[in-house]
């Protein structure tokens, strides 16, 4: 680390710590000048913190023998740029890329690490790399291989978007490639030739007719969808194809096991080749557990259910309750429009103050 790296004030209002968190570009596979600059500015400005690097990830924790540890996630990575770095400040907003998804949320759980010097509850933040693209490249799953200790909590909050709501557990996500198998022919003498995409219509009726599950879990209702994502098939414009392959996305409730939505999604199809590309198990709200119920209270919100998937999933498997909660609206994430209001900023530090709270 280099005095070239960018000052971050921790201490600072969250509000302006986002801009300042925007300002540092971090796509993706980029973000080794902000985790150098937070790691410099956590050593430096929270020495009541031990602090821990891993690859660009970089964490942060209390131990101070409290009875219940909860643990603050943010992604420092964002989608590629579009234009929207610098921050851009009017009207109460702040405008650029990652304000929303997430560096709103990574700015306030790295101001509450700072100023909260003796938490009511140990605590742990986490800042990781390479959220926003394929799961193998995830530092959570990097940190959980090599330091599993510095996931080990009562309570998991992850602060992705959520328009200052509380989103309980998470959809899992299934895809799967639907195959159809034909016979090549030159399309002038298509008898002599078997259509893949022509059967590939069975596959479509099955989805048309399919009725999704609407499951309530602990108050949140999970709707589950199966859907055509893709369609492909084809040789040339003269040749009757002999393959034809649908991409079908089956987004599942948390009540259903990774094994369990493959039966499924296999009974739907079957008769068919299917490939698996894609599995990633959901996540139980987990809202009994006594930190979660204690979350709640704080937020004063009512809980839903998260649609789509997030790393809550991770935590849940480690078997430990996550939530998802965080400033700025989800709908805005990886737009060139992205934006986050400040009061979000500020109302969600506040809710978080409150609930880990000043101990003694």
């Amino acid at each position: 680390m280099t005095s070239t790296l960018p000052e971050l004030d921790l201490t600072s209002d969250p509000v302006a710590l986002t801009a300042a968190l925007v300002d540092v570009a971090s796509v993706s596979g980029e973000e080794r000048v902000l985790a150098d600059a937070l790691e410099r500015a956590l050593r430096a400005q929270a020495p009541h913190l031990e602090v821990l690097r891993s690859g660009d990830a970089v964490l942060a924790r209390t131990n101070l023998g409290r009875e219940r540890r909860v643990l603050l996630a943010g992604h420092l990575d964002t989608v590629p740029i579009a234009d929207n770095v610098p921050s851009r400040r009017a009207d109460g907003v702040i405008h650029g890329c990652g304000t929303s998804d997430m560096k709103a949320g990574d700015a306030v759980i790295a101001h509450l690490a700072a100023t909260l010097t003796a938490p009511r509850v140990d605590l742990t933040c986490v800042f990781y790399d390479c959220e926003e693209v394929e799961d193998v490249r995830n530092g959570l799953g990097r940190i959980e291989r090599e330091h599993p200790d510095w996931l080990v909590a009562d309570l998991a909050v992850l602060g992705e978007p959520t328009d200052g709501a509380l989103e309980a557990g998470c959809q899992g996500t299934l895809r799967v490639e639907v195959r159809t198998s034909g016979r090549r022919a030159h399309s002038a003498r298509s008898w002599l030739g078997d259509n893949a995409i022509h059967h590939a219509g069975d596959v479509l009726a099955r989805l048309q007719a399919y009725t999704p599950r609407d499951v309530d879990i602990d108050g949140c209702v999970y709707k589950e969808g199966l859907q055509a994502v893709r369609v492909a098939g084809g040789v040339a414009g003269n040749v009757v194809p002999d393959e034809c392959v649908v991409t079908v996305n089956f987004r599942f409730a948390p009540d259903r096991s990774t094994d369990a939505a493959l039966a499924h999604v296999r009974d739907v199809f079957d008769g068919f080749d299917l490939t698996v590309t894609d599995l990633s198990a959901a996540a139980l709200p987990g809202l009994s557990a006594p930190a979660a119920a204690e979350f709640v209270a704080a937020t004063g919100a009512v809980p839903r259910a998260k649609y789509g998937w997030t790393d809550v999933s991770r935590f849940a498997a480690l078997g430990i309750p996550a939530v998802n909660y965080g400033p700025g609206d989800p709908n805005l994430a990886h737009t060139r429009e992205e934006h986050v209001a400040e009061a979000a900023v500020t109302r969600c530090a506040d809710v978080l103050r409150r609930y880990l709270g000043p101990g003694t």
